[in-house]
């Protein structure tokens, strides 16, 4: 009889030691216990000048430190915008010719979902069906890995702060809708913080020997849409039916 009960006690033992809720409330105890981010994140509204709000869908207002070689770029795909809030020339815009938006643009300009799963974070993004996989389990960028527009993304957790860290980008695409250049050397670091349960943070590092003087950074803020759903969004279909096309690569 006093073996029976011992198996039983030790049975209990062992499903409660392996249930997903006091795992999480021993881990949320011990402080190693990691946010989840999941969920459809749009850009906060900031306050621009004359009081009025604005989605600011841009990383920098200043002109960022540019190479000599793109800063040339960077005015010209500029020449005839005076105000320094407004796009690049529409007409040299790469998403103008159905190009992806690229990791740092994306990220400023669309609304995206995170969907978070064991060892890989994946952001779906509206605008040309973009996606971005980062890995979590742990490896590092693979040697020869070939130039993408989303790049290879890896990240680690540091505390309650996601460490993304990418490379592999492609420098066919603009920073943000200003119109600032990167070149394929660019590396990006961002650093996800959930503050609260509607809030999250981002801030961003670039550096690019190629095209930057130096390194430099940004920081946004996203607001939980919980209500909202990522639909299917093709670049190529709105300037379709807006009746512009254009067959020109600005790359070349």
């Amino acid at each position: 009889m006093r073996n029976r009960f011992m198996r039983s006690i030790l049975a209990v033992v062992a499903v409660l030691a392996f249930s997903p809720l006091l795992l999480a409330q021993t881990a949320t105890q011990s402080g190693a216990a990691t946010p989840d981010l999941s969920g459809v994140w749009d850009l906060v509204r900031e306050l621009g000048a004359g009081g009025r709000f604005s989605a600011q869908k841009y990383l920098y207002l200043e002109d960022p430190p540019l190479q000599p070689w793109a800063m040339e770029i960077y005015k010209r795909n500029r020449a005839g915008v005076t105000n320094p809030r407004a796009q690049g020339n529409e007409g040299l815009d790469p998403n103008g010719f159905c190009y992806p938006s690229g990791v740092t643009r994306a990220m400023v300009q669309h609304t995206f979902e995170i969907i978070q799963v064991p060892n890989k974070l994946v952001m779906l993004f509206e605008v040309s069906n973009g996606v971005r996989q980062i890995s979590m389990d742990g490896r590092g960028h693979p040697e020869g890995y070939p130039a993408g527009w989303m790049g290879h993304s890896i990240g680690k957790w540091e505390r309650d702060i996601l460490v993304v860290d990418t490379v592999g980008l492609n420098g066919r695409t603009w920073m943000d809708r200003r119109g600032a250049p990167h070149s394929d050397a660019l590396h990006v670091v961002e650093r996800f913080h959930r503050v609260d349960h509607d809030t999250l943070e981002v801030e961003f590092t670039f550096e690019d020997p190629k095209a930057f003087t130096k390194p430099w950074g940004a920081k946004k803020t996203y607001r939980l849409t919980p209500n909202v759903e990522v639909l299917e969004r093709i670049t190529c279909e709105d300037h379709l039916q807006m009746g512009k096309y254009w067959m020109h690569d600005p790359g070349k």
